[in-house]
């Protein structure tokens, strides 16, 4: 018999933390709140609100219960001191990143990179003074040689978009930390089910939550999950640059937390059905998914993973041309760029999501 006090497993905590219906006129389900505007007490209540003395809500801009609560939620299944939910995964990305850095500081990502991710830096945070270095992150000695006392953040993603390359965050956490860098961590591909990256001494993790977190296909989200230090300063850019997440997508997005781990071992499941089924193929050259023993990165990906999510890329014999017409010949698939979804979905990464990368 389990024990009252035990600590609650990821699948009650994604239904049940940080909400008592009791304290809602019993209503089971978390009231939404549609309001742009909170109402103060008194006079002096809302200037000590203004000045951060005080607790409270003030402009939906900024706060927002129904908007807490998923951030208390999405915090506690990455094992965080700290969630802050956005209005997409890029506003996580940038109000993450315009915090942090500044003039003259030097950010190192890998070179495999979200298309969006690729731009910003590029054309974001270099025209402001940002020097971005790229580096093959999946061979930790170069990342050695990379680094400098510039260095302030280390990003990357794991499992990569659209290889599906796996990077020891572990490794790179100690290598940066050594040199008093930040390491950010996109988990997106992987989802918290799968993948903690915090645990293995990641400093923030990102989450574009349209995707698995969200998992219908019917909102646009992000997520940011750190310690409290690091998420305070976030919430500042976040509320200037008006990118917290709407309360009607945040009520949608904690509905969506509820059957996660459902979803994500069906993702897990589904997948490694089609990987293995592609390996076989007489016209599929190569198959990129890390559950598969011939993947390159499948040792680590065992090592840092409890799942290997619901994302695979093949190449097929002919080229571009070909693929093209077996994404357009497919049945069930349907062509779309997202993921996560309860649908499958095919894309040709070159000519959509990454169609802004050069062609090396």
């Amino acid at each position: 018999m389990t024990k009252r006090n035990a600590p609650q497993g990821f699948a009650t905590r994604a239904i049940h933390h940080a909400y008592d219906p009791q304290d809602n006129e019993g209503a089971l389900t978390p009231p939404l709140h549609l309001t742009s505007t909170f109402t103060f007490e008194t006079a002096q209540a809302g200037g000590e609100m203004f000045a951060g003395d005080r607790v409270g809500h003030i402009y939906s801009r900024i706060s927002n219960p129904t908007c807490d609560l998923l951030e208390q939620r999405i915090a506690t299944l990455e094992g965080a001191e700290a969630g802050l939910a956005l209005a997409s995964g890029m506003g996580g990305i940038t109000a993450t990143l315009w915090t942090l850095l500044s003039p003259g500081d030097e950010l190192i990502v890998d070179k495999t990179l979200y298309g969006c991710t690729f731009a910003f830096m590029q054309h974001g945070l270099a025209k402001w003074g940002v020097t971005i270095t790229h580096v093959d992150m999946t061979n930790i000695e170069n990342l050695r040689a990379a680094v400098s006392d510039k260095t302030r953040v280390v990003y990357f993603e794991t499992p990569a978009n659209p290889n599906m390359a796996i990077l020891d965050i572990r490794a790179i956490a100690e290598t940066a930390h050594q040199n008093g860098a930040l390491v950010a961590v996109d988990n997106t591909f992987a989802s918290p089910i799968n993948q903690k990256p915090l645990e293995l001494g990641a400093d923030l993790v990102l989450h574009s939550a349209t995707k698995y977190l969200g998992g219908h296909s019917d909102l646009t989200a992000g997520a940011l999950m750190t310690f409290a230090s690091l998420a305070k300063p976030v919430v500042a850019w976040r509320k200037n640059l008006g990118q917290l997440i709407a309360p009607e997508t945040a009520a949608l997005l904690s509905r969506s937390l509820r059957t996660l781990p459902l979803r994500v071992r069906q993702h897990n499941e589904n997948a490694m059905a089609v990987a293995q089924a592609m390996e076989q193929h007489p016209k599929v050259t190569k198959v990129h998914y890390p559950g598969l023993p011939s993947f390159e990165g499948h040792d680590l990906a065992k090592q840092q993973m409890t799942g290997f999510g619901g994302m695979l890329s093949i190449e097929v014999d002919g080229g571009q041309q070909a693929a093209e017409k077996v994404a357009d010949s497919l049945k069930v698939f349907l062509l779309a760029t997202s993921l996560g979804g309860v649908e499958s979905l095919v894309s040709q990464p070159s000519a959509t999501s990454h169609h802004g990368l050069s062609r090396e």
